[in-house]
């Protein structure tokens, strides 16, 4: 059981837990979860990780379709700038692989981004703690539990 999956457990947050069979060869995570899980990639966003200028992390969530913007990130944070974490610091701040990243039960609580587009939908997909399984829950629950900001941060 992931940390994901133990914290939805401890809360009132209504989910849905789907596993696939994850290919080893596969490089897009994101993209071979929608395709497995047959939902569009805007409904299905991954977990990114950044650095701002004074060394502090920071979560941005996107859809899988699109990109970050560091740009943008970096405006919703109040920073001058940022860029992607390294995978190492990655692992080791969320406690989580590659490719397997949750935003929730994270070993360090980082603020956090949503791409305002999650709010177009019902429900979302993001990842549950390790490769081959996602959560699908509301975009405001994810919200609130994380106490982030949905914000304009892909492109």
């Amino acid at each position: 059981m992931t940390p994901c999956m133990r914290l939805l457990k401890k809360t009132k947050i209504e989910y849905k837990l789907v596993q696939y069979s994850h290919d080893d060869a596969c490089e897009s995570y994101g993209e071979e979860a929608a395709r497995k899980l047959g939902v569009a990639q805007e409904k299905v966003f991954k977990t990114l990780v950044v650095v701002t200028e004074n060394k502090e992390f920071a979560i941005g969530i996107v859809p899988v379709s699109k990109k970050l913007s560091l740009k943008a990130m970096a405006k919703a944070l109040g920073a001058k700038k940022i860029a992607m974490a390294d995978a190492r610091d990655v692992e080791k701040i969320t406690g989580y692989v590659l490719g397997g990243v949750s935003p929730l039960g994270q070993k360090k609580k980082l603020k956090t981004m949503i791409d305002e587009s999650a709010k177009e939908f019902d429900s979302i997909f993001v990842s549950a703690g390790k490769r081959g399984l996602e959560v699908e829950l509301s975009p405001k629950d994810l919200q609130e539990s994380m106490q982030a900001k949905f914000e304009n941060i892909a492109i």
